[in-house]
């Protein structure tokens, strides 16, 4: 499934092993990872970790992970990740998407999270968490995407969204 945004396609594409400098450029830039900051903003990806998270997020998900790379057109132009998993202590699927800071405010988020959660839907998923620190503004993205404040505390606020509505 593609969306199309300003005749861009906007897809979700399964990294390589040799892909994941991107995820490492992602994670390590200040600007994209700013909404982080709660969480001491940017995370160090070096290559020495890339091996045992590609094979457990990428390379042998068990059901339990989904994670690609959001790209722009036909091309490996990557603009972001998008994924979910499943949180065992609180038994509920998370979800990930964060587009670099030069990408953002064209609407990319929007596409990238429908299509995260079609392939949610279609793994038989019918809920979709997310945990947003106060004050991040990515919380505008998930509610006008049919996510609902569940609860929140003083450090985060719980989204969720029901993927078969009645």
């Amino acid at each position: 499934m593609i969306h199309l945004i300003d005749n861009h396609k906007i897809r979700l594409y399964e990294p390589q092993f040799d892909d994941m400098w991107f995820r490492q450029l992602l994670l390590s830039d200040p600007e994209t990872m700013s909404y982080n900051n709660a969480w001491g903003g940017t995370i160090q990806f070096t290559k020495d970790k890339w091996k045992d998270w590609f094979d457990h997020w990428v390379k042998n998900p068990c059901g339990e992970h989904f994670y690609r790379y959001v790209t722009l057109d036909n091309s490996r132009i990557y603009i972001g990740e998008a994924a979910w998993h499943h949180d065992s202590k609180q038994d509920l699927w998370l979800v990930d998407v964060i587009i670099h800071s030069k990408y953002r405010h064209h609407g990319y988020g929007t596409a990238a999270l429908k299509l995260l959660c079609n392939e949610a839907k279609k793994n038989g998923i019918s809920v979709l968490h997310d945990d947003i620190a106060i004050g991040n503004p990515a919380i505008t993205l998930f509610l006008k995407n049919g996510f609902e404040e569940e609860y929140r505390t003083d450090q985060i606020i719980m989204l969720r969204k029901c993927l078969n509505p009645d």
